[in-house]
């Protein structure tokens, strides 16, 4: 063997090993800083009130403040949504009362046309001539007020109705008057029964139109306002169907 001469530097001199705790020592100190921990977690929730110390009173008013604020919000609910529905039920009624108001009807269910507006014996015929039997109701072409209503000369028993526009519509030979004077009334509405009174030939509604005063022809009048004499036709819009 290679002995180690007393002048060779000893390479492992001044190097020294740290000695290592043990870890006993370690698992002391965590465990104090867990125990810590608790102490000082159970100190801050010993600090809470108690939820069974809490004053009844206060509970109670806490719930009743709930319950009134559940209650107005239902009652704000409904408010809104019967609010809604009184609109949505206006809306419809005065989309109704409107249509009523615009419309323009046939003034019988059934009828021949007989006689035109136009010179006849030499003298003017100011409107047209609609054979229906006796007794037929007859119907008010569009809404207006009863001007006059009664025996009328050579018309008979008659109406007149004045419409918003200010024209004019006379229903005359008529056995029967169902309104009178100042009354108002919609279109489609039966007004009188068809007759012979007057100056007439037969049983028959003679209807006049009048426009600022003098007569015009009805066919072409009532046909612009959706209505049509010769082919029968009437159109609950008026003019809108016309166009």
């Amino acid at each position: 063997m290679r002995q180690r001469l007393s002048s060779e530097p000893d390479r492992y001199r001044g190097r020294r090993r740290v000695p290592t705790p043990p870890r006993s020592r370690y698992a002391v100190v965590v465990t104090s800083a867990f125990v810590g921990a608790g102490v000082v977690a159970l100190g801050a929730a010993s600090q809470l009130p108690d939820a069974k110390a809490v004053n009844p009173t206060v509970l109670q008013n806490l719930e009743e403040a709930a319950s009134t604020g559940d209650a107005l919000a239902a009652r704000n609910a409904d408010g809104q949504r019967a609010s809604r529905g009184e609109q949505r039920d206006s809306e419809v009624k005065i989309t109704e009362e409107q249509a009523e108001a615009d419309a323009w009807r046939l003034p019988l269910e059934d009828f021949q046309f007989t006689s035109a507006y136009g010179v006849r014996f030499g003298k003017l015929h100011a409107g047209i001539d609609l054979a229906a039997p006796e007794g037929t109701p007859y119907k008010a072409v569009h809404a207006g007020v009863v001007t006059a209503a009664g025996h009328n000369g050579g018309y008979g028993y008659a109406i007149t109705i004045r419409h918003p526009d200010g024209t004019e519509m006379i229903y005359a030979h008529s056995r029967r008057l169902l309104v009178k004077a100042g009354d108002t009334v919609k279109a489609g509405q039966v007004i009188g029964q068809v007759g012979n009174t007057g100056y007439s030939y037969g049983t028959h509604l003679h209807l006049e139109v009048h426009v600022k005063g003098a007569p015009t022809d009805p066919i072409v009048f009532l046909r612009e306002h959706g209505v049509d004499i010769k082919l029968q036709i009437e159109s609950p819009y008026g003019e809108l169907a016309a166009s």
